[in-house]
């Protein structure tokens, strides 16, 4: 592919997503706002949210909604119950009705909109009396409908759309005098949100003048998202485009991808292998690897040998020459990831790691042959902005010019 022709896919590709998030984000911030203090007082009285996700792709969404509310990743939040329930589990219906509680939050996380056995599970419910939020029309309690046509573009979307929600419902969890049914009296002050929210009034009294403070917020990560958004593409364009020849090159010649991450970042590699294996455009089937997948062979390892192993022993196992890892970090250090991507190397694969921060140890020391580095400390971010930055790449594989 031609400078040219590779600036002009990463500008389209760049352009599409500013407009579907400056769009998406303003007409829906208010609408947010709301259901997070809806949410905020489900959780009060002891609800869970139940992540629902059917296809390969809103697996690994459901995932990592659970992920992010069990295991907050910003100092001062606190742990929130969550559950995914994914299509290898079975039908979503069924899986729902053995743990669905009037008090939970359902909420279904496909950005293509829920298939026929996730609207069962939502009606199902519903019907138990639990709070419904989809991402399509779908007749629940709180539809969002994503914009466009692009399913990349709306993935990402999706993607802030549920971090802003995990994010912002603790506002309103720290206003209890806010919530109805609330298990405990009222607190006076922001709590554990106080210094990401400084703008919050003490009052408990005021629920319109709160929500229009989230609504804010909400804007505000909107703005901060399309910000490092176009960091990520416009400083890392020419990596992506030497990445993608490198991995077409490999995978057209009968090669194998390896993705791996940690935590959020574990189903961000979900979604990468769920992209080559059956991309929704309708691409070729790509041969790829999720070495996250297997919870066997992670704990194993992990017991067995080591947190830092889970990774690497894999590599050892199933990589070969001519094959590549994709390593997604937002630290850029993780051990775990550095000892893989160093294995990888010892076996001939060819390296590509998405980083954030200022690279950490990957980019500094060179550990991968592509790096991608996000600019920024906020995890929730980091991600998103990984999220456009694959699959831009993963569209030059397919680009007819290339």
């Amino acid at each position: 592919m031609t400078q040219t022709l590779a600036t002009e896919v990463v500008e389209r590709a760049l352009g599409d997503r500013t407009r579907a998030n400056r769009d998406f984000f303003e007409a829906e911030a208010e609408r947010l706002a709301r259901v997070c203090h809806r949410m905020a007082e489900r959780f009060a009285r002891g609800g869970r949210l139940i992540a629902l996700g059917a296809s390969p792709q809103a697996r690994s969404d459901a995932r990592h909604v659970a992920v992010e509310f069990v295991h907050p990743v910003i100092v001062g939040k606190r742990a929130l119950p969550a559950i995914g329930l994914a299509g290898e589990g079975g039908d979503l219906a069924p899986q729902l009705g053995l743990v669905a509680r009037p008090e939970d939050v359902a909420i279904a996380v496909g950005a293509e909109g829920p298939d026929a056995q996730t609207a069962a599970a939502l009606r199902l419910a519903g019907e138990r009396g639990c709070l419904t939020v989809a991402m399509a029309p779908a007749g629940t309690d709180w539809d969002f409908a994503l914009p466009g046509d692009d399913p990349f573009v709306r993935q990402e979307v999706a993607e802030t759309l549920y971090h802003v929600l995990w994010e912002l419902v603790h506002v309103f969890f720290e206003h209890r005098g806010l919530l109805a049914g609330r298990d405990a009296g009222p607190s006076h002050r922001a709590g554990g949100s106080a210094f990401l929210y400084p703008f919050l009034a003490e009052s408990e009294s005021d629920l319109e003048a709160v929500v229009d403070d989230v609504r804010r917020s909400v804007l505000m990560k909107a703005d901060e998202i399309g910000r490092l958004r176009a960091q990520t593409l416009t400083d890392n364009r020419d990596v992506l485009v030497e990445a993608a020849a490198a991995l077409r090159a490999r995978l057209d010649a009968g090669g194998t991808l390896l993705a791996l991450g940690n935590g959020g970042s574990a189903t961000d590699a979900m979604d990468a292998v769920a992209d080559l294996r059956a991309a929704p455009q309708g691409w070729p089937a790509r041969r790829a690897i999720d070495l996250t997948e297997d919870a066997a062979i992670l704990t194993a390892i992990a017991n067995d040998v080591g947190v830092e192993a889970v990774f690497a022993r894999q590599v050892i196992a199933y990589g070969r020459t001519g094959d590549a890892l994709l390593a997604l970090s937002t630290s850029g250090g993780s051990a775990n990831v550095v000892a893989a991507l160093a294995e990888g190397r010892r076996r001939g694969l060819r390296t590509i790691a998405m980083v954030g921060y200022d690279g950490g140890r990957i980019a500094a020391e060179g550990l991968a042959d592509h790096v991608v580095v996000t600019r920024s400390e906020h995890v929730p971010r980091i991600q998103e902005a990984q999220a456009s930055a694959w699959h831009v790449l993963r569209e030059l594989i397919e680009d007819p010019a290339a």
